[in-house]
């Protein structure tokens, strides 16, 4: 069996128990509001009639739970921590199709075109109250209070973070100026912050208290690594693979890192053009091909793969680093590289 198949089969089956978990967390209330988190999870569709989509990969909570095995802690008692983390990727995502402007994920319209925006903002809100309701429950699996509290805090530094990098990708979105540094900066905050929470709560509930930094810098690591590929993918991905249209990102005038580095290295009759194209309401036909090409020849796509590849070995490093029984990391090392390697 390959690595890929094995890694599939890893998410299939914490997906699972997750999945379990979040509906009973979500299902508690008959309340309509509860509709518009069941249909975001892909339980329902927009009517309210049972369907089952999979929508996303379950990253964090398979990340958070891998963690805990590796450091030899339980991980079956850590389900509550596992659906808060997705709880919290998932209020990011409603809240960050409404400032996007995206009309679609996962092939379905998203939450505020079909219930409006101030619907889609509370939605949003409940998904993150459900989180730390989420972590109360891990009192009920012998989780003592201190480490309640302890894990609180790291979600809470994590969704700091989240807020702030955010705040930073609205800001960039009517510049040019943005540097590579400015926007690695952006990304740890946006998307690594939560990954390397997943990380190092697992590790921390796992008591491998010694073991948190390591695991806290291996998913840091990991998730800067994850976004770069996401950002090729977002220009380059097929739509086969990805499900979004070809050169979505490009469409969407998204400054990501391969459009960043871009602006900064491309010659200068290339960096006018981009500059003018980034300038415009969106870019349609084939000036979509046109600035793919201009993102080649700058050497971006090289630039930006061999960034990602940079971060997933620092990431290696650092798991390495934590001491942990070389078996134990295997399942992590297998995620890792599918992570950075995937097409989807």
């Amino acid at each position: 069996m390959d690595i890929s198949c094995k890694t599939a089969e890893l998410f299939a089956s914490y997906r699972s128990d997750v999945q379990a978990e979040l509906k009973k967390i979500i299902n508690r209330s008959p309340l309509p509001v509860r509709n518009i988190l069941r249909y975001h999870m892909g339980w329902q569709d927009e009517s309210g009639y049972y369907c089952q989509r999979k929508c996303g990969k379950f990253i964090r909570s398979t990340l958070c739970f891998l963690s805990c095995q590796a450091v030899g802690g339980d991980a079956t008692q850590i389900s509550p921590i596992a659906a808060a983390l997705e709880l919290v990727h998932n209020f990011s995502l409603i809240h960050d199709d409404i400032q996007d402007g995206s009309e679609k994920r996962h092939g379905r319209p998203t939450v505020w075109r079909l219930w409006g925006q101030s619907q889609a903002i509370n939605a949003g809100d409940l998904m993150f109250a459900l989180a730390y309701l989420a972590l109360v429950k891990l009192k009920e699996n012998s989780i003592r209070d201190d480490e309640i509290i302890h894990s609180v805090r790291l979600l809470s530094e994590a969704c700091q973070e989240l807020c702030e990098g955010q705040n930073l990708d609205i800001e960039y979105e009517d510049r040019l100026d943005i540097t590579v540094e400015g926007y690695l900066n952006m990304i740890r905050k946006k998307t690594a912050a939560l990954i390397a929470a997943s990380t190092s709560l697992g590790a921390y509930l796992g008591e491998g208290d010694d073991k948190v930094p390591y695991f806290h810098q291996f998913g840091e690591a990991l998730g800067t690594a994850y976004q770069i590929r996401d950002d090729i993918l977002g220009i380059w991905g097929t739509k086969e693979s990805t499900g979004k249209s070809v050169g979505d990102d490009i469409r969407q005038r998204k400054k990501t890192l391969p459009v960043v580095y871009a602006l900064r290295n491309s010659n200068s009759e290339d960096k006018v053009r981009l500059e003018k194209f980034y300038s415009q309401r969106s870019i349609q036909g084939e000036d979509i091909s046109t600035v793919a090409g201009i993102l080649v020849g700058s050497g971006a796509r090289d630039y930006a793969q061999n960034l990602a590849e940079q971060y997933y070995r620092q990431a290696l490093e650092r798991l390495e680093a934590s001491g942990v029984e070389s078996v134990r990391q295997t399942p992590l090392k297998e995620v890792a590289y599918f992570l950075v390697e995937r097409d989807c």
